[in-house]
């Protein structure tokens, strides 16, 4: 902006570094991106990646019949690796939007970015798996892909929308659900068992099933099982001795965890409501 003296009415226009500095105190605080929101962009970043390394690797080979040995492998473990270093984002920007400061827009950002790494990502694995698999259905698997997309997109809008207590969330967080559905096409299963598991975790996304937010101990035991399962994917890809088995006993595990939260967490509902029963009629006693 031009500014004209009252003295000596000449015209003055501020030095370059002002300006900046001016520009930088009128940015509106939703515009500014925190430490946080870049660990956030990075997820998606991620996200998106899996997506092309599906597609280069595993689908546009197998549509063109021009396969290489080993070249479906390797893509596969690098898609699942770059879902695994989402999850990795994911849990540090939350911490690090608790230790330092969290922009207006980055709740939105983390949404959005798990939106991509957590539902179109894995979804996106499950459609393909559906073409290039000998016994699957393309149809049935693309249904299957739009139940989990949709799946992990009602639970990001139900987290935005409902206030849970602290330290719980309400479903299966998404990555969690990323991660078991790829681990159940990475064990090869029949198809009908393969669907109906890819069915239930997309259920226990939108469920009321109550699981721990990752905090503390629990925060470094699952970035300790995130850089494992790198490990054994690496070994897969490179088809190491044992790798395969390996891989299957890291995604069997994965598909355990699953389904056990579930069953503590209502075992734990159960004995929290028998406790309030008798707390209820302990105090009706004279």
């Amino acid at each position: 902006m031009t500014v004209v003296d009252p003295d000596t009415q000449a015209d003055w226009v501020p030095e370059a570094g002002e300006a900046s500095d001016t520009d930088a105190e009128d940015m509106p605080l939703s515009m500014r991106l925190s430490i946080a929101d870049t660990l956030t962009l990075g997820n998606a970043t991620c996200g998106f990646m899996a997506v092309y390394f599906t597609t280069t690797g595993i689908l546009i080979p197998h549509l063109t019949g021009s396969e290489e040995t080993g070249m479906a492998r390797h893509s596969a473990a690098t898609a699942v690796i770059l879902m695994l270093m989402a999850a990795i984002f994911d849990l540090f920007d939350g911490l690090v939007a608790r230790k330092l400061r969290s922009s207006p827009m980055g709740a939105e950002l983390d949404n959005l970015s798990d939106l991509i790494s957590f539902g179109l990502a894995p979804a996106y694995f499950v459609l393909v798996y559906g073409m290039v698999a000998d016994d699957a259905h393309q149809r049935v698997s693309a249904l299957a892909a739009i139940v989990v997309l949709l799946a992990v997109v009602l639970r990001l809008a139900r987290f935005s929308c409902v206030t849970l207590k602290d330290g719980m969330f309400q479903g299966m967080p998404s990555p969690f659900g990323a991660l078991t559905v790829v681990s159940i096409v990475l064990l090869e299963l029949p198809f009908v068992p393969t669907l109906l598991a890819i069915i239930g975790v997309a259920w226990l996304m939108v469920s009321r099933v109550e699981y721990p937010k990752p905090r503390g101990v629990l925060a470094v035991a699952m970035l300790s099982w995130i850089v494992g399962a790198m490990g054994l994917l690496a070994a897969w890809a490179f088809d190491a001795p044992g790798g395969q088995l390996l891989l299957q006993t890291g995604c069997a595990l994965q598909v355990v965890l699953g389904a056990v939260i579930p069953l503590f967490a209502t075992a734990r509902r159960v004995n929290t409501f028998r406790d309030n029963r008798r707390e209820a009629r302990a105090a009706q006693l004279p």
